[in-house]
């Protein structure tokens, strides 16, 4: 992944003045315009350029978070300038997410359920991307059961909340918001990891810190931008 510019705090307000800002073109190989003529990945839609998208009065109106459009009408990511440009997930603007934290048993003994990510190898929330058509409740139950092989189809989730998440392949133009569910469990059940989960693993979640040491013990990493929400659910918990 190219080196992405740092954005100062006091410049990431798309309202304040930046004229030397040059953000660093994340767009991979399939999503260039000349690859896209040829063919679109399933998992993409097929504009190039934010400008070949025609609903935007829609996406705006059913966003997880509201966004604004720059004078050349292209979607802007809601928490400011990224440092980075161009479109590594499947559409412009928002791509809607679904997060489902589960964790089992009570106090000292909970556990959390996490997968390893094929793609950045750390370890996270069984979630994925809200499919076309698919509402965020049916896609937090897919997602679970496409990964670690648990159907709690049968259970109704506490919605935590829905929020733009620091995804590795965000831009100024493409994020990812997502729609946190926290499910409890009274104790741990079977999970087998499939699709684009390399390991299923329950790890301790007594705290924040102890789930923290736990996966460092395992010669793991958290990834970070799932680290909010789970704090969110575990305080939740707490309560």
């Amino acid at each position: 992944m190219s080196e992405i510019i740092n954005v100062p705090a006091d410049l990431r307000d798309w309202a304040v003045s930046w004229p030397e800002y040059a953000p660093v073109d994340i767009t991979p190989e399939e999503l260039l315009p000349q690859a896209l003529k040829r063919e679109v990945p399933f998992w993409a839609e097929g504009a190039d350029t934010p400008d070949a998208v025609t609903d935007w009065a829609q996406r705006q109106a059913s966003a997880l978070v509201p966004f604004q459009r720059d004078a050349k009408g292209w979607p802007l990511h809601p928490a400011g300038r990224t440092g980075r440009t161009g479109r590594n997930l499947g559409r412009w603007g928002e791509n809607q997410a679904a997060d489902p934290i589960v964790i089992a048993g009570t106090g000292s003994n909970r556990r959390l359920l996490l997968i390893t990510r094929d793609d950045i190898r750390e370890e996270a929330i069984p979630g994925g991307m809200v499919d076309p058509g698919e509402i965020a409740p049916a896609a937090l139950v897919r997602e679970l059961r496409e990964e670690t092989s648990v159907d709690l189809s049968d259970h109704r989730p506490i919605i935590l909340g829905r929020d733009v998440v620091d995804d590795w392949r965000q831009s100024d133009h493409a994020w990812v918001a997502s729609t946190s569910a926290l499910y409890v469990l009274p104790a741990i059940v079977t999970a087998t990891a499939a699709d684009d989960a390399l390991d299923a693993t329950w790890y301790p979640a007594g705290s924040m810190a102890a789930l923290e040491t736990a996966i460092a013990a395992a010669g793991r990493t958290l990834y970070a931008a799932h680290r909010p929400l789970i704090a969110r659910a575990l305080a939740h918990l707490a309560q």
